[in-house]
């Protein structure tokens, strides 16, 4: 079950990093970054609500992990988007990808006690190059709308220097590992707190960019609901590493850069280069090992 609740993770967040690039062409990405994070504290505050987990079962130290997740968050997506915006796509999205699993995975082993099995480790060394694949293949063909124009305005190889991908994979290692400390008795209540220790954090920004936000009710309303995606995807991370260890939990939920490269394909006609179809059927094998490990 704990596989199964962290694939679904994944998806979420696949779909929502799918829509939320797609929306980000139309509109500023502070304002999908704001927006998204206050949709998935209403979300996050209505499940927990729903869930009737009394207070006095959820300590302080738990919304202390939850808000520590939720910095996380704010820290890789501000990160992430301003790698975008300058151009630095086919490094950011790879780095952040590929350096946050190992973080998380080198973390549960060495100080939170994980021990995956010889097919685990394997499904793990498996998907590290899949990541890879699926999130920079695409860098030299076949893409089209902003990944074509974030390429066409990228700086020189020589010049590229994976900054904000590092820092954006720092901040999901600590999204998902804080987040995981959380006791399973707090319900839902750490994802809230997160999801409010990020609309804190990234307030100053929005501030600076307040007139990027006078949009259509209708976009706004769509930011605001793919942040909801985005917390789903959290809580369904949340459980699934209260059932799974977190190497494994984690390495299955990073597995949603696959599911952009699909959509692209289905939904705007993007071609798919060679090295995307291995690391599509990289991540297959990757599931079925860790779900077998």
């Amino acid at each position: 079950m704990g596989a199964f609740l962290a694939l679904a993770s994944a998806a979420c967040y696949g779909v929502v990093d799918f829509a939320g690039g797609l929306l980000s062409r139309r509109i500023h990405f502070t304002v999908v970054t704001f927006l998204g994070q206050f949709g998935g504290l209403l979300l996050a505050l209505g499940v927990a609500f729903a869930a009737t987990v009394p207070v006095d079962s959820v300590r302080a130290v738990d919304f202390a992990w939850g808000a520590a997740s939720g910095a996380g968050s704010a820290v890789s997506m501000q990160f992430l988007n301003r790698g975008l915006t300058r151009g630095a796509m086919s490094v950011v999205i790879p780095v952040s990808a590929v350096t946050g699993v190992a973080l998380s995975v080198l973390c549960g082993v060495l100080f939170l006690g994980d021990r995956p099995t010889a097919l685990a480790w394997l499904g793990i060394g498996v998907t590290v190059p899949a990541l890879w694949l699926v999130s920079a293949g695409g860098a030299r063909g076949g893409h089209t709308g902003a990944q074509a124009d974030a390429r066409a305005a990228e700086p020189a190889p020589g010049s590229r220097v994976p900054v904000d991908g590092l820092i954006a994979s720092a901040g999901v290692a600590v999204q998902y590992i804080a987040l995981a400390q959380a006791d399973p008795a707090s319900g839902v209540w750490p994802v809230a707190a997160g999801r409010a220790a990020a609309v804190l954090l990234l307030l100053p920004n929005a501030c600076r960019h307040v007139t990027a936000f006078r949009q259509p009710l209708r976009l706004s309303g769509l930011a605001v609901l793919i942040g909801a995606g985005a917390a789903l995807g959290l809580i369904l991370y949340l459980w699934a590493a209260q059932q799974q260890m977190l190497a494994i939990a984690v390495v299955l939920a990073s597995l949603y850069p696959a599911v952009p490269t699909v959509l692209g394909v289905a939904a705007l006609g993007e071609r798919v280069t060679r090295a995307q179809t291995t690391g599509l059927v990289g991540a297959v094998v990757a599931v079925v090992l860790l779900t077998l490990g």
